[in-house]
């Protein structure tokens, strides 16, 4: 194939099947016009009569003219001229231009060309011209994109290809850009095509030219003796040359793809460092780092870092200019060169927070651990500049006056324990030290920094719980006292209950003294709830039925003020607890919930499961990562302030006037949850409501089966305080009754013997185990007390086993059954009454007990 050279005769353009152009003349049209205005005004002179047959004549000739260019027009002999067409600009942009112009029509026939299209396919003239694929024909380098420009000539779209012509005969190949596009956007200028063919050889040569040097240059810098990276603002690696690569054992296609991050190369709060730059907007600065890079396994390696950083107008950094130089040659070869190594090593993995400060708290020089401190604190780039933006207004002045110490000269400063600033509270213990007098006037002081946070938010829950447990333990042991006053007052009661007739005139006062006692052993069961020492009879129940069962008591309760809306997860896991006792949480949670709203609002119960893992991202702390199911209680209420959230699970606390309240709703919540093995946490805002969540454990069926066979055993066998009296609480037999308090156990005994038994009184384990060997065989069953001096309930149970396996064993206490139960030998069977109790339970209890 011919190329068209300088040398060559200029080819004019040619329009092959071009019609004649058409000229017209004014001086035409006048004769005409002034012709037929003399033959009017001639035929006028004549007469009407005999110019009648020449009108006739020349109206048929006019219409035989008219008929005749009608046909001419339509069958397309007679046409408009188009001006614009005839426009010498136009055309001679065209003729001349420099890339190749061609139009085709639509069976893709060549209809326009100009010269340079001409000498672009070698045509000689307009008998060889020939459209763009018959040029290239059987040239395979070519067809694939000749085929794609004529499917999107055919289809009235735009396309573009660039192809390479290999040359003839030894001669060089040329670049080709080849462009078709339709004519117009008209119907008809659709159907045609324009190709344009432009020679781009020396532009590709010159590309081709840059990307080999362009290769050079990144060849000659992947191969340096020195790494070099660069890094985004968002922390990504977005170039690391071959060299550094090789040192960290990385992938160079890993980089600039995502796949690494700086911090992933850079050891310890390395990175940190970097990214704690501040500088004006448009400014570029420089840094110099001593840092250690991490390894693709893991290990370290010491090198020095020359970090360029552009900042935008903005104040935005732009892509980093970072050059590696490796200082582990330094470590074995330089041995002060190694010191300095090990001490930059020592001094950015610290894990305290290390910066030299001048007498206004600039800071001057700050390891890794204080860059990152001071990001998290998000400040803006205040605290990169000086540390006393670090801490909070509130301590601030104790930093200060520390500093000041220091750059006295003074030493042994108390460390500063100060709130730091930023939006969450945190904590930190400062530090510090003076430097040298020579190097003061630059440094005052050295200051270090641990947080605390996590420390005393630990000490603080080790405080509030070792309070909690303080006061459980004195709040059971209150407890188990006043049940066994109670029990005295209701037994001696129930004697004057039955001495005494409804129409006596003292009965009513009677009634009076058993509805106090009563009222009193409700607040005593509240107390043994928070310290987790009542008695439980958990059940796998589904929290959304029990909800739902509980539906109109709850909006009883709260009032119509108040809108009740009950949320079920669905699926619920099932879960063990005793149902009155959650009952009891659902229904004081919803009460304090409504004297919140006093003016209306919303209650709202939700449930939900909670997974393993959504648990452990939780920020309960306490609460370990296992299977929950959620209950929130949720109102729109006054909310609770801040400074008494910590004390609302403490008993006896309340907010509310006096005689509104007891104190021990929560306090009961609290206890009830922890003793099934849950966790309650609040959240509260103040004026806008208050949250409490409600984690209880997953039950699963298998953790049962060892439940099951100790209950099989007997081990869990109850005479309920609940249980209902028979019609007939009479019976026969003897009764070994121990009891340290003596006014209670003569109570006792009076009742059992009122109802026909006889009974053996014992003060103590002792006494006990003495009268059951005088009374060899003749004891049918043991009421015995759990807590007693000497001998306790569970040792006399173990001796009294030993020498008659069989012997029934009722155990009354004020604590739960499980306080004790741990200290027995595996498959014991005995019977349990909690105090207190009335006479008709002890009785029904006893008779229960020995009923074969």
């Amino acid at each position: 194939m011919t190329t068209a050279t300088d040398n060559d005769p200029p080819r004019e353009p040619m329009a092959v099947h071009e019609p004649a152009r058409r000229s017209g003349s004014i001086v035409l049209v006048l004769l005409v016009a002034v012709s037929l205005v003399a033959v009017a005004v001639a035929l006028m002179t004549i007469g009407r009569a005999q110019a009648q047959p020449y009108i006739l004549g020349i109206l048929a000739l006019l219409a035989m003219v008219g008929l005749f260019n009608l046909f001419a027009f339509a069958a397309g002999i007679v046409r408009f001229a188009n001006r614009s067409a005839d426009d010498p600009i136009m055309g001679h942009i065209a003729d001349h231009a420099f890339d190749g112009l061609a139009v085709t029509d639509p069976r893709g026939h060549v209809v326009y060309s100009n010269a340079a299209y001409l000498a672009l396919t070698g045509a000689a003239g307009a008998q060889d011209v020939r459209p763009i694929e018959r040029v290239f024909i059987g040239n395979p380098d070519v067809s694939e994109a000749v085929f794609r420009l004529l499917k999107a000539g055919r289809e009235g779209k735009r396309q573009q290809e660039e192809v390479r012509i290999a040359g003839t005969e030894g001669a060089h190949g040329r670049w080709l850009r080849m462009r078709v596009r339709p004519l117009g956007q008209g119907k008809h200028e659709a159907k045609y095509s324009v190709w344009s063919i432009a020679d781009i050889t020396r532009d590709r040569e010159r590309q081709e030219d840059v990307f080999k040097e362009l290769q050079h240059a990144i060849e000659y810098l992947d191969h340096a003796p020195c790494g070099f990276f660069s890094v985004n603002a968002l922390g990504d690696l977005v170039y690391v040359n071959a060299t550094l690569a090789n040192w960290l054992d990385h992938d160079l296609a890993e980089i600039g793809s995502g796949g690494l991050k700086l911090s992933d190369i850079v050891s310890g709060d390395g990175a940190s460092l970097l990214s704690s730059i501040v500088a004006a907007p448009g400014e570029v600065k420089t840094e110099v780092f001593d840092i250690d890079l991490r390894m693709r396994g893991g290990k370290t390696m010491p090198v020095r870092l020359y970090h360029k950083l552009a900042f935008g107008a903005d104040g935005a950094p732009g892509l980093s200019r970072t050059l590696v130089i490796s200082r582990a040659r330094d470590e074995r070869s330089d041995p002060q060169r190694a010191a300095e190594v090990r001490f930059m090593r020592f001094f950015d993995h610290t894990p305290m927070a290390i910066a030299t400060v001048d007498r206004s708290g600039a800071v001057v020089r700050a390891n890794a651990r204080f860059a990152k401190l001071a990001q998290s604190l998000d400040l803006d780039g205040a605290a990169h500049k000086s540390i006393f933006r670090t801490v909070n207004s509130r301590d601030r002045g104790l930093l200060i006056a520390a500093i000041n110490r220091a750059a006295d000269g003074q030493g042994d400063i108390p460390p500063v324990e100060a709130m730091l600033e930023g939006a969450k509270e945190r904590w930190g213990q400062f530090f510090v030290t003076s430097v040298e007098e020579d190097e003061r006037e630059t440094e005052a002081a050295i200051v270090y920094m641990l947080e605390t946070t996590e420390r005393r938010a630990l000490e603080n829950q080790i405080n509030q719980s070792q309070k909690m447990d303080m006061v459980g333990q004195l709040a059971g042991g209150i407890a188990h006292d006043f049940n066994n006053v109670l029990s005295a007052i209701m037994m001696a009661n129930d004697f004057l209950l039955n001495a005494h007739k409804p129409t006596d005139p003292s009965f009513q006062d009677i009634m009076q003294i058993k509805q106090n006692a009563t009222r009193a052993a409700t607040l005593v069961r509240q107390l043994l709830a928070f310290s987790r020492r009542q008695t439980l009879r958990p059940q796998v129940l589904d929290l959304g039925d029990a909800l739902s069962d509980l539906t109109m008591l709850l909006r009883r309760l709260i009032g119509e003020k108040v809108k009740l809306d009950l949320v079920h997860g669905r699926d619920l896991w099932p879960v063990k607890v005793d149902v009155s006792q959650f009952e009891q949480v659902v229904v004081n949670l919803a009460v304090n919930a409504r004297d919140a709203m006093p003016d209306g609002g919303k209650l709202t119960v939700r449930t939900a499961n909670v997974g393993t893992e959504e648990s452990g991202h939780l920020a309960h702390k306490g609460m370990p990562a296992a299977d929950y199911v959620r209950i929130a209680i949720s109102d729109t209420g006054t909310g609770i302030p801040a400074d008494i959230v910590d004390k609302i699970f403490e008993p006896f606390f309340s907010t509310k006037e006096v005689g509104k309240g007891t104190g021990l709703g929560l306090s009961t919540v609290y206890g009830i949850v922890k003793q099934t093995g849950g966790f309650v946490y609040v959240n509260s805002e103040e004026g806008k409501g208050t949250t409490f969540d409600i984690f209880l454990p997953r039950h699963r069926p298998e953790h049962d089966a060892q439940h099951e066979v100790h209950a099989a055993t007997g081990a869990g066998k109850e005479a309920g305080a609940g249980a209902k009296p028979r019609a007939d609480l009479t019976g026969q037999g003897t009764i070994l009754l121990v009891e340290d308090e003596e006014g209670l156990r003569s109570l006792n005994a009076r009742g059992l013997r009122s109802r026909g038994y006889s009974v053996i009184e014992a003060s103590n384990g002792v006494e006990a185990m003495e009268a059951l060997e005088e009374k060899e065989g003749a004891v049918d069953l043991v009421v015995s007390d759990v807590v007693m001096p000497e001998m306790d309930g569970p040792t006399l149970l173990k001796a009294m086993r030993g020498r008659n396996p069989d012997l029934k064993i009722i155990f009354v206490s004020g604590y739960a059954e499980d306080a004790f139960e741990k200290s027995l030998p595996e498959n014991q069977q005995f019977a349990f009454l909690p105090k207190p109790f009335t006479l008709s339970q002890l009785v029904a209890a006893v008779k229960e007990t020995m009923t074969p």
